[in-house]
Order: C-alpha cells, then structure tokens, then sequence
C-alpha cells in the first residue's frame, strides 16, 4: 500500500513491466476519487493509474482542490491560500508515489478535468522537473500562475495534452486558447485536441488520450 498525503485509489501497471509509467489523475469540483478512476481501464497497462481525492471536503463524495468565486464578468476569484496547500499536497503526493512506486520524473503525467486540471497544469509550469508532462481535460490554467512559470529551459522534451469541448458552457473554449498561448513560447510538445460536447469526456475524446499515452509510452520506452 502506498503511503502518500492524499487518499486515493491505485490501478497497479501490469506486473512485469521493464519500465513502467505513473499517471496521477485529479477530478473536478464536487467529485471524489472514484471519478477519473473510471478511466483507468482505457489507459495502456504499462502505467501505474493513481487517482486523487482533493483535500477540501463540500459534502458527502464531494470534494474540491481549492474554493472559488465567479465574478459579475465572468472571471473568477480562487482562494489562493487553499490553491497553494492543495498543489503542495500534489507535490508531495507525486514525488512520494514515484519514489515509492520506483518510477522516475521521466516517466510520471499529471493530469486531471476540469479543476483537477487546473492542479496539473499548474504543477507542470511551477514543477516541471517532476514530471514527464501534464494532461488538461476540459480545464484552465489560473492566471495567478503565470508569474511563477519556471525558466523556459526546464520545458525542453515535456508533454502537454489539452482537449476542450466545443459546446462546454463551464470552462468555454476560450480558456484552450489562452493555454495555448502561455505555452507558446515554451519548448514542449503540446497536443491541442477540440472535441463536440459539453462538461463531459467522450468517447471519441477519450479514445484520442489514450492513443496519445500508448504512443507516449513507446516513443519514451
């Protein structure tokens, strides 16, 4: 059992695996662990799949990575304080699962929906030398970040998937845009993938990220 800050479930990677990989997932607001988990059996058996529960409890399973406020223009106000406490407790999480787990930087993503990939993003453009990469699900990057992006250099090989759903009324397709941009100038291999829908992984979206891990995983092996 692993020993690590934050409750969790673990799908191990297939035992026997030379080299195997971590893909650390984060739910949304309101959500638990038990959400992403959900994904784990459409991730390629050579990743360990370590699925989080966020720190701050709303209710009975519903959980939230950090409190927000929307404002009358739509942006929103987070509680930076929680935010903080919450990418600490990530960091610590991550690193500690790796270590135990035997599994090094190069080969561990972070990824989450929604709020839980604001918390990704925001660990790879603060951290980037514990990950391989970040994964963003219909997400935003906060733009409290923006100041603490580390030195471009750090990016050089990292991975960066981003899918948003057209027709998403939460996180518009807007906050895709805005990504793409603060990573512009970064030396990363960002993936950039527009899918029909709303709030909501589908299929076809889901079938892509998966694609794009089991390459991943074999261009990197």
């Amino acid at each position: 059992m692993l020993d690590i800050p934050l409750s969790f479930l673990h799908r191990p990677a297939t035992e026997g695996v030379a080299e195997p990989w971590l893909l650390v997932l984060m739910h949304g607001v309101g959500s638990n662990e038990q959400d992403l988990f959900g994904l784990a059996p459409y991730v390629p058996e050579a990743f360990h799949v370590l699925s989080l529960r966020a720190p701050y409890r709303m209710g009975p399973n519903a959980n939230a990575w950090f409190d927000f406020s929307i404002n009358g223009d739509g942006s929103r106000t987070i509680n930076e304080p929680q935010e903080a406490a919450s990418r600490a407790l990530l960091i610590q999480s991550v690193e500690s699962a790796a270590r135990q787990l035997g599994v090094p930087a190069s080969r561990v993503l972070v990824g989450g929906f929604s709020q839980g990939g604001i918390m990704a993003l925001s660990l790879l453009l603060t951290r980037p030398e514990l990950v391989a990469g970040a994964v963003a699900l219909h997400s935003r990057m906060l733009p409290e970040i923006v100041p603490h992006i580390a030195s471009a250099e750090a990016f050089e090989g990292k991975r960066l998937w981003v899918s948003q759903g057209l027709q998403d009324n939460v996180i518009p397709i807007a906050n895709g845009e805005f990504i793409r941009k603060q990573v512009a100038a970064l030396p990363l291999q960002l993936t950039y993938r527009e899918f029909e829908g709303a709030h909501e992984i589908r299929m076809e979206e889901l079938s892509a990220f998966a694609g794009w891990l089991e390459q991943l995983g074999s261009v990197a092996a």
